[in-house]
């Protein structure tokens, strides 16, 4: 059976985000549907846990721009502490963000109609490029904002040795 409620009905409100209207959330796909036995499809609609947990994934954006200096690593982690966040460099080249977010610990009681502020883990790598001195690489965070500045070697200052000349 289809579902009554539209994405866009207020009850199930269509998601925004930086790619604009043509970006769609990918459950959001299957709104409508059929799961379960009577379904013709072969596997259940995945629970919602799950669907949280990759969302947390999906939504877990990272800028990275590149100065004269450093590259810069700028990650919107809302509602994270710095301990609930991990910064590392594997094998000098790549970097990689991670961290969980625990469910709340609210009250369970009453009837709760719709749940979107669940825990769950985010992993984001990026490959370094040759010039990164990642053994140099800082991590700062504050209001939810998380900035990872790696410096830059300084590749396009030429090398140059005056030689004193005799005679």
């Amino acid at each position: 059976m289809a579902s009554l409620v539209s994405p866009g009905s207020g009850l199930n409100p269509p998601r925004s985000n930086a790619f604009g209207p043509i970006s769609v959330d990918v459950w959001h796909l299957l709104d409508g549907v059929p799961f379960g036995s009577s379904s013709l499809l072969p596997v259940p609609r995945p629970p919602s846990a799950l669907l949280s947990e990759a969302s947390a994934l999906i939504s877990t954006l990272v800028d990275w721009k590149e100065t004269p200096e450093a590259h810069v690593f700028i990650a919107d982690l809302p509602g994270l502490k710095k301990e609930e966040v991990k910064v590392d460099v594997e094998d000098g080249r790549i970097l990689q963000i991670s961290g969980k977010k625990r469910d709340d610990e609210e009250d369970k009681t009453g009837t709760w109609h719709r749940v979107e502020r669940t825990g769950g883990c985010f992993l984001r790598r990026f490959l370094l490029p040759e010039n990164a001195k990642a053994e140099q690489a800082r991590a700062a965070m504050a209001d939810g904002v998380l900035t990872v500045t790696v410096p830059k070697e300084d590749v396009n200052k030429p090398h140059v040795k005056s030689i004193e000349i005799s005679g």
